[in-house]
């Protein structure tokens, strides 16, 4: 039977969604305020979403749900340069452990296919509501104008208002961690400086972290990541101070030095980082809007330290696609099974980060780790260089192919070895304190 679908969302995950519905001969329709990438090639503002020019890692869930539902997007995508990160396994496979991509090369790669699928038309509007019948969605209104639809999909974001108001405030919030970034390309003939993992160098230091996440064609970003409660690091945004801190820290001015690499755009402040859960239901416990469901991040929104926020919205897409393929226009049915689905494949990663994060957070105020209480995955992680055993749940967890919960087999394992008193030990660099000082003499006029 065929569908008639409205999107609310024009970003990735309101395209790959309408592409995946047309492919299957489904009517669809995505709204969108912004307009597209501009036609000379300029740089997109992609105005109302936060994260668009900041630092983006895309996993290899990604690539998956792309070749299986956009084919046609994964192939711009690769036209425009995105690399695949191929890792040989000891068993003589070849896996992807990501992709290597600017979130606006991904955008412009995703849109320009939407653009071309037939089936699916992409609106530009404001979308006024979501317009109802007999308790159940109708459709959408679209600058005054009505789009009857069987199915509505949300796919408007963590800041999507449209139907805010049908479901309850969720869980988590604030994670108490925010950061600055700077986009920089490795000039011609410089090697690609020390990598932590295949997606990302990382560096610990005393009171906050530092990450650089490789893009495409030597394009990286550079973040500088702290909590919320220091206020001293605040003129990290400024662009003498967020040079001073890349000079003083070892590890990140082996990346960003300029005989290595040169900046291409300022120092980019992020807005609050969350950590939320909200599935497919209201406060009275039933479906927000039997005809009405949310994917993407109006359902999961993570931090980006460890660059889960595509993989886990397109691999809800394609959760959907195939409810849309079981029941077809049977809406409750698509709305019940995905809030299941969303409890027990979603809400896992957002209650991780929210305890990763807080701890994370306390630990840079100077408390040490509470042995008494659960253990969050980064320091079970971090105990497998004490006890190797640890690691048989770490790869797993690490490219999302099982559950946190598979860290719970380990974790008595990471207990007793900081219970013999020890503790990951900082990289070489200056200290927050110290890196605040800095931050006073790059911008003394700046009061943090």
């Amino acid at each position: 039977m065929v569908v008639k679908v409205a999107v609310i969302g024009g970003g990735p995950t309101g395209l790959v969604t309408g592409m995946g519905l047309a492919r299957r001969g489904h009517h669809v329709v995505t709204v969108d305020r912004d307009p597209g990438p501009p036609p000379d090639g300029s740089r997109w503002p992609r105005r109302g979403v936060m994260q668009f020019h900041h630092a983006h890692a895309f996993r290899a869930q990604v690539g998956e749900v792309l070749r299986a539902e956009a084919p046609a997007a994964w192939d711009a995508w690769v036209g425009l340069g995105c690399e695949a990160i191929e890792l040989a396994l000891p068993d003589g496979r070849t896996v992807t452990a990501g992709i290597r991509s600017r979130r606006e090369t991904f955008e412009r790669a995703v849109r320009s296919a939407a653009l071309e699928q037939p089936g699916l038309e992409v609106r530009t509007g404001h979308v006024d509501g979501t317009t109802t019948s007999r308790g159940r969605a109708q459709g959408i209104s679209v600058d005054g104008s009505d789009f009857d639809a069987d199915l509505v999909v949300d796919a408007s974001g963590r800041s999507g208002r449209v139907n805010r108001h049908l479901r309850g405030p969720g869980v988590g919030g604030e994670c108490g961690i925010a950061y600055v970034d700077r986009t920089y390309r490795l000039r011609p003939g410089v090697p690609v400086p020390p990598m932590t993992n295949a997606i990302a160098w990382q560096g610990n230091y005393v009171g906050f972290m530092v990450l650089v996440f490789l893009h495409e064609r030597g394009i990286f970003s550079a973040l500088i990541i702290r909590s919320t409660a220091n206020r001293d690091l605040v003129g990290l945004r400024h662009t003498g101070a967020f040079e001073a801190a890349s000079a003083a820290i070892p590890g990140l001015a082996a990346w960003t030095a300029d005989g290595v690499a040169e900046p291409l755009t300022d120092v980019l402040p992020g807005g609050p980082l969350l950590n939320v859960y909200r599935g497919q239901r209201g406060p009275s416990g039933g479906l927000a809007l039997p005809g009405l469901v949310f994917v993407g991040d109006s359902v999961c929104t993570t931090t980006p330290i460890f660059g889960r926020g595509i993989a886990t919205s397109l691999t809800q897409v394609a959760q959907l696609l195939r409810l849309v393929d079981e029941h077809g226009s049977d809406v409750e049915a698509v709305g019940d099974e995905l809030d299941a689905y969303d409890e027990a494949r979603m809400r896992p990663w957002v209650e991780d980060h929210i305890a990763m994060d807080h701890a994370q957070a306390r630990r840079w105020a100077g408390d040490d780790i509470d042995l008494a209480g659960h253990l969050p995955s980064d320091l079970i992680m971090n105990a497998a260089s004490q006890d190797p055993s640890i690691g048989e749940a770490i790869g797993p967890y690490a490219s999302m192919e099982a559950l946190p919960s598979v860290l719970g087999t380990v974790e008595e394992r990471a207990r007793a070895v900081y219970r013999t008193g020890w503790r990951p030990q900082p990289d070489p660099g200056p200290t927050s304190d110290e890196l605040a000082e800095l931050v006073a003499t790059a911008v003394p006029s700046v009061r943090n």
